[in-house]
């Protein structure tokens, strides 16, 4: 009797071991889910976004305050001519200054000049600043009144021709149309020195040397300058030794145009001269690679032409193509210097017909007078660029 009393008293303790497990199971499991989806979770979620943004706001902030303040900016470099206008807000400069380079942003600029107290102080007129000055520096330069003058030193190089010295005359800071102005002057008449009626342009008579013009004058004072300097070099005596030689001073103008262009060491100007002369007096083509240079310049409205001469550039439809057409071009091709012009009145007693640049690199040209040997000239030339990968070696005379 006692065995069997006690055996259903085990059996209820063991069921409610059971139930408590599952009771404890259930209790683990709603735990879970709380924590995989509950509240919390997603509290910790969105401090964690917060936090990122409020590390890249505080990143935006640093960027801004250097990029404003300028810690690390240096003193600029270069120089720029820059024209501020009468009455131009901080706002209005700013955008100049940017546009021209000189500080990195005309936003930027308005809002550094209104925390120093300094948008109402600057100054209007004609400034030298710097390329990326920082804006500081700009302030102090734009605070203070402009200078009276500005002197830019406008460098003419010998040969250069009318595109080439208007590209420098916008560099120069010099305003106006260069190309407009040296179409014709009252300071020159070409037919005064025996060129065409029709003549286009001032070409050969705009006198290459320095000269020193106030920033902004306009580019057709230069333009007389350049005449008045050749007026007192083309002398008398260079006007009679064109008519011993048989052409006009227009002519022999065009002549040292073409020297300038072709001679690389003074040494060879009056010998290039002599070889124009010689075969002009022979009916012979020119064969001037110079005027095709030029003509290609012309047809395509660029300043200076630097690419290889291909077969079809060779026989470009031009007068002022020499392979092609017979005599003189019909205008000077540059504007030469006093030497080359010397040497077009003066040229070499020599009886060469051809030349060619000399294989050695060093920049004269080899000299014949048959057909024959300049072949073997042109032969050597053309096997020393073969050998260089293109291009001549370089000089190795001292």
């Amino acid at each position: 009797m006692s065995a069997g009393s006690r055996g259903p008293l085990k059996r209820s303790a063991a069921e409610r071991e059971r139930q408590r497990q599952l009771r404890e199971r259930r209790r683990f499991g709603a735990a879970r889910a709380r924590t995989s989806h509950g509240r919390p979770p997603r509290t910790f979620t969105r401090r964690r976004v917060g936090a990122a943004a409020a590390l890249v706001g505080a990143l935006l902030l640093v960027l801004f305050l250097v990029a404003l303040l300028q810690p690390f900016a240096g003193p600029g470099s270069g120089r720029v001519i820059v024209q501020i206008p009468k009455g131009a807000s901080a706002r209005r400069v700013g955008s100049i200054l940017a546009k021209d380079g000189v500080v990195p942003s005309g936003l930027l600029f308005d809002l550094r000049a209104l925390l120093e107290g300094k948008r109402g102080e600057l100054h209007s007129g004609r400034y030298e600043l710097r390329h990326n000055m920082s804006y500081a520096a700009a302030i102090d330069a734009l605070s203070k009144p402009p200078p009276a003058a500005i002197i830019e030193r406008v460098v003419i190089p010998e040969g250069f021709t009318r595109m080439q010295i208007a590209a420098l005359a916008r560099a120069d800071f010099l305003s106006g149309d260069y190309l407009a102005a040296s179409r014709r002057s009252r300071e020159l008449d070409p037919k005064r020195y025996g060129a065409p009626a029709q003549t286009s342009s001032l070409e050969g008579f705009l006198f290459p040397a320095t000269y020193e013009m106030t920033a902004g004058a306009p580019a057709s004072r230069l333009v007389r300058e350049q005449l008045l300097a050749f007026r007192e070099r083309f002398s008398t005596a260079l006007r009679r030794r064109a008519r011993a030689l048989g052409l006009t001073p227009y002519e022999l103008l065009t002549v040292a145009s073409m020297v300038e262009r072709e001679a690389k060491v003074p040494a060879d100007r009056a010998r290039i001269a002599a070889v124009i002369y010689n075969r002009l007096r022979r009916g012979m083509l020119l064969g001037v690679d110079a005027t095709v240079y030029y003509a290609i310049e012309l047809q395509r409205g660029v300043a200076t032409y630097t690419g290889p001469l291909s077969a079809s550039l060779l026989r470009i439809d031009s007068p002022y193509n020499t392979r092609t057409h017979r005599g003189l071009p019909p205008t000077p091709i540059s504007n030469p210097g006093l030497a080359s012009i010397e040497a077009a009145a003066r040229p070499a007693r020599v009886p060469y017909l051809y030349y060619v640049a000399a294989a050695d690199g060093c920049g004269e040209h080899v000299f014949s007078s048959t057909y024959a040997r300049f072949q073997a000239d042109v032969a050597a030339y053309d096997g020393a660029l073969a050998r260089n990968h293109g291009q001549l070696p370089a000089c190795k005379r001292r």
